[in-house]
């Protein structure tokens, strides 16, 4: 396997002050890096640690670091190497499934499902698959997610769910939660068409864990369907939420082509400022094709245009935020 060029550690305080002894006192050459506690170079990689909290370590001798200095005296572990040893299910066939654009005003909501086996586990460690919320570049995430799609081929899926179809569902189902399951249902279906002899398939928990198992049609009730919190730490659920964040922000891009617009993430005050603007230039019903209007964004755009939610026409009356709901579409954090 060839070996990893860029590692990235949360550290705690007792870590940071064993790293800053370790790098202060050590044979490394002090540079300077913005944001940074300490910052050096050594035998053919670089040391960040910065104030965050987040070490990180490049360069071509940065596996060799991370192998023989920071697990053993800093982390006081060793997994580098160890991964299928540590968590064997990790690289056993099954699917992972995630989503993203659950929390963002404008856009699809995207699932995704992404296949794992020891080969391409291998493989996928080689690319840095890991959660997407700890790719903080979305080129990057973007990147991953190409190259990802080349590798799995037919063995992963996507379940991208537009704002309009997105505003017809919840019309009918009233519920976040229920529409993401019958979406999570939908990959694990999609999947057992590619792989149909896959045994498991693993996802985060949201709401009731019953949700995925009674969306799911006579095909995929057979499967054996884990649900957890913080799935994002499985490979395939981490390769998943690439893929889904990639198709998400490939979406925003297209969308801000067809409006003339930077579209941007979230559901901020900048965000709103966007919707306003795109609801003047093109009328509030633009509203149904653009954004998730039950969230309550979509009633404050309204108003900043001298509109309501009648100008959206019955279906968009229907789609108003529940109760249950106000906190289920916030982002992950």
């Amino acid at each position: 396997m060839t070996p990893k060029n860029s590692f990235t550690y949360p550290l705690n305080p007792a870590q940071q002050k064993t790293l800053l002894t370790i790098l202060r006192s050590g044979n490394f050459l002090p540079i300077e890096v913005p944001h940074t506690r300490v910052a050096v170079e050594g035998d053919r990689c670089r040391i960040n640690l910065y104030k965050s909290g987040k070490c990180l370590v490049q360069g071509k001798g940065a596996e060799d670091f991370v192998t023989f200095t920071l697990e053993p005296l800093v982390l006081k572990q060793a997994s580098l190497g160890y991964e299928d040893v540590l968590n064997p299910e990790m690289s056993q066939p099954h699917f992972g499934v995630d989503e993203s654009g659950k929390g963002d005003f404008f856009g699809p909501m995207v699932v995704a499902a992404a296949y794992v086996d020891a080969s391409l586990a291998d493989a996928m460690r080689e690319l840095d698959v890991k959660d997407s919320k700890r790719i903080t570049s979305d080129k990057k995430a973007m990147e991953i997610g190409q190259k990802l799609r080349k590798l799995l081929g037919p063995r992963h899926t996507i379940v991208k769910i537009g704002p309009e179809a997105y505003n017809r569902l919840y019309a009918k189902m009233r519920n976040v939660n229920t529409l993401l399951a019958w979406a999570h249902a939908r990959a694990i279906e999609n999947m057992l068409d590619a792989v149909p002899s896959c045994p498991r398939a693993v996802s985060d928990q949201f709401g009731n864990e019953r949700l995925i198992r009674n969306a799911l049609l006579k095909k995929g009730r057979s499967i054996k369907l884990e649900q957890r919190h913080r799935a994002e730490s499985d490979l395939a659920v981490a390769a998943a939420s690439i893929l889904a964040r990639e198709a998400f922000l490939v979406a925003l891009l297209r969308m801000g082509k067809e409006y003339d617009i930077k579209i941007p993430k979230g559901a901020s005050a900048a965000v709103q400022d966007v919707a306003v603007e795109i609801a003047r230039k093109h009328g509030p019903e633009v509203l149904l094709r653009t954004v998730k209007c039950h969230f309550k964004t979509t009633d404050t755009v309204l108003g900043k245009v001298g509109s309501d939610r009648a100008a959206l026409g019955p279906e968009g009356q229907a789609v108003s935020a529940t109760v249950a709901d106000r906190n289920s579409f916030r982002r992950k954090p």
